[in-house]
Parts: structure tokens; C-alpha cells; sequence
């Protein structure tokens, strides 16, 4: 073995994936192809814009196109590319190691998957597509080398755990991956790949959009006992987004889709679409049925590739489409943009923020207009991150609170539109009530509810992260503020009822006095409650005050924020709160008055799920009260 082969490990995770796809948990395997025909597709079109961009750079763009071999005596299978190659560093770095987010949460999904008996959505999302190969190969060969590089690199490994990488002398432009096909097993759906008819069906099923022309050499019988070769193509090379819509069939968008977004499940929606005039471009956009998994991590990708005139110019092209619908996938190509434009240019052009305008507005009208059912599952899968265009789109404000979806106390599992909750406001009701809270459960015992429940007001029940902020931004909706149900006063009593609290105001004026002063370090006030009927206390912030939710978020981005105190409001029907109103008049002890003052704040603390400052002192005083009881 010559001094310049190495063998290497794999990643510890990648040991891991290729021992389940060794040990293959998916019935349909014919999928291998699919994702080295892609893999060929991207370097091609990555060699052809890298000529267009470098004139220096040495290459031969006149035949691009990917080829099919097979040796039916080996049993093997080659797909090779004229593209763009690989350097070392880069096979290492592709293939040795899985360098992407959620790599853990993937094994998990896989592992789950299996025990499960589950199948193929999941692999392709994490563009680790190439370990495929394994489920149909006992060892897998690749040659590639590096556009204007002079020599070239050897990857080999029989996915057991190590690889071997050996620099080559000689080695043709591009990239070739040959299989060592396993025997041909049909209870495993092992199909024979090395069978003309096999290839054909697989490519015209999964790559026959692909823009270049996948070949294949195949024998034919001549005259007498001669065979004939002659080279085919196999797929029709038609740009799909340029075709209208009566032209493609369904099975065709569904390829396209996982060819783009590199998911195994079906997309929840197409949208196909031409712009005219004086910008004229063609867009064909798939809203998926799933979250991928980097969907929240800073440096998740972009759905939507940008080409001009054909020529694939950039992935995860963000000028095209705002955050927070990052997972739209999908493809766009403009007729007059520059073939070198980069990503700071688009982000200026005046015609690409026209495209993205319009391209906003379409997804945002088809969502509207999406089947209950889907909407459903979409709304799921990713309403959190629709509502974060509530911060970042103004211009679609409206359109965006029409989407919005939120569980509230009408119903105990159906989600509510913001329409329909006015439509079913109380007589004389101004407000769109609203609580926000970890969990649905946290919420709907959460003491804050309690006279709104009593009244049969509804409240929107609000669990996201992003939920802090929005409501908070936009302020209102058809006219109706938007209220927290924890922040401020509440206005729910009758006449009777104002004039009753507005007496036990004056009775527990010196109580509520010394309070404040007693839990000065934790409160700013202390105050009778009109939104308590069953609990002793609950704590509120001011109208404008920020919550602590959001106090917390915003400290674990890095960013200081001033502690907010709140207020502390009681129940003066409790008989907590009456025992203290009396003990204070009776002249009680003080310290042991504080202690219940404590205890009161921390119990309202803990009923609205938040934290103590200092749960081992609330702990104590509690048992000691206990201990006195026994």
C-alpha cells in the first residue's frame, strides 16, 4: 500500500449513522441514487457558475453532464460528474465528519425511527444524503479532484468505521462515486442496480428534472450474435419552474421538492408562480409538511436557491425571503440580474425586493387559503416562527394576525383565529384578553384567570417564546387592544361590586401600607385584586412593565436588563388575607407578620409559575409554620 494512503475515523456520529444505514432501517433504498444524481447536479452547477464568475479559472464547460456506468460481472455501480470536484480537506470535512447542527437529535429521530418501524423522511434534510450508498453497498470508492487543482484524492471505506484517503497523481476533473453493489435481495427490496430497466425507472422517478443530462451506455443487439453500444440520456433535462402548471404532474413536484430540500416527505404545499413586466422571473416554492430540525439555530439554512437565466447562482438565498419564512423551499429565477451578483448586491437591488415582496405575498395568501386540515398541521409544524414576521413585517401586519392560531379558554382543544374571538366578545367587552405562560397548564391554573373565568371572559392562552413580544408590538387587532391578564388593572366588576372594593380599600389601607413597605426588596406595591376569586394573591406587573418571561429571554441573549418589580395583589375575601388584616390590627408579632408576608409573595411567585429569589428561606419558614401546626 503506497505511504500516501491514510486511514482514518470517522466522526463518532457518523460511525453512528452509517451503522444504521449499514444495517438499513428503510424498505425503499432506491433513494441511494436519487442522492448522488444530486449531489453530481450541485457540483455541476457550482462548476459552471465558478467558470462564469473566474475567467482564469481553467475549465472545460462544453459537455457538463453526469454519466452512469455499471459492470455487471463486478457488481458495481459509478456515478460520475464532470463538476467541481473536491479538494482533501473538503472530502475529509463532507464525508468524515457530520459537521451539522441537530446531529445528535437526528440519531435520536433515526434510532426512534427504527424501533418504530418508521421510513424514509429524515436523512436527506440533514444533507448527509451521501451515507446512503451504504444501504446498497458493501464498500464505496470515490475519486474526485478539486477544479484547477493538478492532482486528486481516493476516499474508501466499507462504512465499519474507518475510511482510507490517498492522494492520486492522476485523476479526471469532477467527482466519481462507485458502489460495490451487495447481492441483489428482494425481501430486503434490494434491488439489482446494475439492470438497465432498474436505472431508468429510479431516474425518471426521482432526477428527471435535473438540468443536465444524465447519461448511460447500454448494449443493444445488432446484427447476427454482435452487440451494439450506444450512449442514452436518460432524463427530459425540463427546468420544472419553467413549465406552466397543466405541463407537471404532482408526482413531479413532489421530486422536485426533495431534490431542493433534500426532506423525504412530500410537501404540504406547492406554489408555482411568473412574474411579467419589467422584472420578469419564474418561482416554484413548496411550503414543507414538517420543521427540519436546525429550523431555530442561528446559522439554520435558507430554503430558496437563486438562478439566473438557468444558471444556478446561490442557495439559501436570503434577499429572497424575510426569516421568518426561512422554511419556504423552493427556486427562483430572474431573467436580468447579473450572473456575479453577490448577496450584499441583492440585498440592495430594487428588483429582487419587488420579487421578495411579491413572493411574501403570495405565501401569505396561499396560507390563507389553505385547506383547514393542512393549515392545522402547518400551523404546527411552524406557526412559532410566523409569528416572529410580526416583528420583522410591518407591511403584512394584518395578513400576518389573520394567520395567527392560539389555543384560549373557549375551547379545551381546537385552536381560535383573532376574528373569531372578537366575533365572540361579551357584550360591551373592549379587549382582546391574553395570558402568556411555559405551558397551556401552567396558564389555565395560574390565579391571574380566576375572575375572568368566573365572568366568562375568554383569554387567549399564549405559550411561545415569541408570543412575549408580538402582542407587545402590534398592540391590537381590528381596533381591539390586546390586555394581558397579568399586567395593570382590570376593569371586570359591576357598580356593586367597585363600590364593595372600594370600602375593604379603605379597611385594608394600613395593611397594605405596612405591606409594601415590609417586601419593599420584592414588590413595588401591594393592592387589593379585582381578578382574584379563589386564590389568596397573585402578582402583576404595571400596564408597560416589562414581563419577567422576557427579562429572562433577554438576559440569556447577553443583554442587561433592569430588574422590574411588580406588584403583589390580594384577595380580600381570602381567609389568609382577612387572618392577616386581623393579626396586623391586633397588633401581632412583626417579624413573624413578615414571615407570612414572605410566604404570601412566594406562594403567588410559585402559583403563576415563576421562581423564588431564595427558595431555601421560603422553604424553612414554611416548615417551621408546619412544624407549629403538628
Amino acid at each position: 500500500m503506497s505511504d500516501r494512503v491514510e486511514t482514518l475515523e470517522f466522526q463518532a456520529e457518523a460511525r453512528q449513522l452509517l451503522q444504521l444505514m449499514v444495517h438499513s432501517i428503510y424498505s425503499n433504498k432506491d433513494v441511494f441514487l436519487r442522492e448522488l444524481i444530486s449531489n453530481a447536479s450541485d457540483a455541476l452547477d457550482k462548476l459552471r457558475l465558478a467558470s462564469l464568475v473566474d475567467k482564469d479559472l481553467a475549465v472545460d464547460t462544453s459537455d457538463l453532464h453526469i454519466e452512469i456506468e455499471v459492470d455487471r460481472d463486478a457488481r458495481t455501480l459509478t456515478v460520475r460528474d464532470n463538476g467541481i470536484g473536491m479538494s482533501r480537506d473538503e472530502v475529509v470535512g463532507l464525508i468524515g465528519t457530520i459537521a451539522k447542527s441537530g446531529t445528535a437529535e437526528l440519531l435520536r429521530t433515526l434510532r426512534e425511527a427504527k424501533d418504530a418501524g418508521a421510513s424514509p423522511e429524515l436523512i436527506g434534510q440533514f444533507g448527509v444524503g451521501f451515507y446512503a450508498t451504504f444501504m446498497v453497498a458493501d464498500k464505496v470508492t470515490l475519486l474526485t479532484r478539486r477544479a484547477g487543482e493538478s492532482g486528486g484524492t481516493r476516499w474508501e471505506s466499507t462504512g465499519e468505521g474507518t475510511y482510507s484517503i490517498e492522494a492520486v497523481d492522476e485523476a479526471p476533473p469532477g467527482t466519481s462515486v462507485t458502489l460495490h453493489l451487495k447481492p441483489a435481495d428482494t425481501e430486503d427490496n434490494l434491488h439489482d442496480y446494475t439492470a438497465e430497466w432498474t436505472i431508468r425507472e429510479v431516474v425518471k422517478r426521482y432526477s428527471d428534472f435535473i438540468a443536465w443530462p444524465i447519461r448511460m451506455t447500454v448494449e443493444r443487439p445488432g446484427e447476427g450474435d454482435a452487440t451494439t453500444r450506444e450512449t442514452q440520456t436518460l432524463n427530459s433535462m425540463k427546468a420544472l419552474w419553467a413549465r406552466s402548471r397543466d405541463e407537471v404532474d404532482e408526482a413531479e413536484y413532489q421530486e422536485f421538492y426533495k431534490h431542493v430540500s433534500h426532506d423525504w416527505a412530500d410537501p404540504l404545499e406547492t406554489i408555482h408562480m411568473r412574474g411579467e413586466g419589467t422584472f420578469e422571473y419564474e418561482a416554484l416554492l413548496f411550503l414543507p409538511s414538517h420543521a427540519p430540525l436546525d429550523l431555530f439555530a442561528p446559522q439554520g439554512r435558507r430554503g430558496v436557491q437563486l438562478y439566473v437565466k438557468r444558471v444556478f447562482i446561490m442557495a439559501d438565498c436570503d434577499a429572497l425571503m424575510p426569516n421568518y419564512l426561512r422554511f419556504v423551499k423552493g427556486v427562483v429565477d430572474a431573467h436580468d440580474l447579473s450572473l456575479n451578483i453577490s448577496r450584499e448586491i441583492l440585498q440592495q437591488d430594487r428588483q429582487i425586493r419587488a420579487v421578495r415582496r411579491r413572493l411574501v405575498k403570495k405565501v401569505l395568501a396561499t396560507l390563507k387559503d389553505m385547506p383547514a386540515e393542512s393549515y392545522r398541521t402547518f400551523w404546527t409544524e411552524f406557526g412559532a416562527v410566523v409569528k416572529e414576521g410580526l416583528l420583522e413585517d410591518t407591511d403584512n401586519t394584518e395578513a400576518l394576525l389573520d394567520l395567527v392560531r392560539a389555543a384560549s379558554t373557549h375551547d379545551p382543544a381546537e385552536l381560535t383565529t383573532l376574528r373569531a374571538y372578537v366575533e365572540r366578545m361579551k357584550d360591551g367587552q373592549r379587549e382582546i384578553y391574553y395570558a402568556t405562560g411555559e405551558s397551556r397548564g401552567t396558564i389555565e391554573n395560574s390565579p391571574h384567570l380566576e375572575a375572568f373565568r368566573a365572568k366568562g371572559y375568554e383569554v387567549l392562552i399564549l405559550t411561545d417564546p415569541v408570543d412575549e413580544v408580538w402582542v407587545e408590538r402590534v398592540g391590537q387587532y381590528d381596533g381591539k387592544p390586546l390586555r394581558s391578564v397579568a399586567k395593570g388593572q382590570v376593569d371586570l366588576e359591576t357598580d356593586e361590586e367597585k363600590a364593595k372594593t372600594e370600602a375593604e380599600r379603605k379597611d385594608y389601607a394600613e395593611l397594605l401600607t405596612w405591606l409594601t413597605g415590609a417586601l419593599a426588596d420584592s414588590v413595588k406595591e401591594v393592592r387589593l385584586s379585582a381578578r382574584l376569586t379563589a386564590s389568596p394573591a397573585c402578582v402583576v406587573g404595571d400596564a408597560h412593565d416589562m414581563t419577567p418571561t422576557l427579562e429572562k429571554m433577554y438576559r440569556a441573549m447577553g443583554q442587561e436588563v433592569p430588574r422590574v418589580k411588580r406588584i403583589l395583589e390580594l384577595n380580600p375575601a381570602h381567609p389568609l388575607v382577612t387572618g392577616l388584616r386581623k393579626a396586623h390590627e391586633q397588633g401581632a408579632d412583626t417579624e413573624a407578620l413578615a414571615e407570612t408576608a414572605e410566604l404570601l409573595y412566594g406562594m403567588a411567585l410559585l402559583a403563576e409559575g415563576g421562581e423564588l429569589a431564595d427558595p431555601s428561606r421560603f422553604t424553612r419558614i414554611l416548615a417551621d409554620r408546619l412544624a407549629r401546626m403538628v
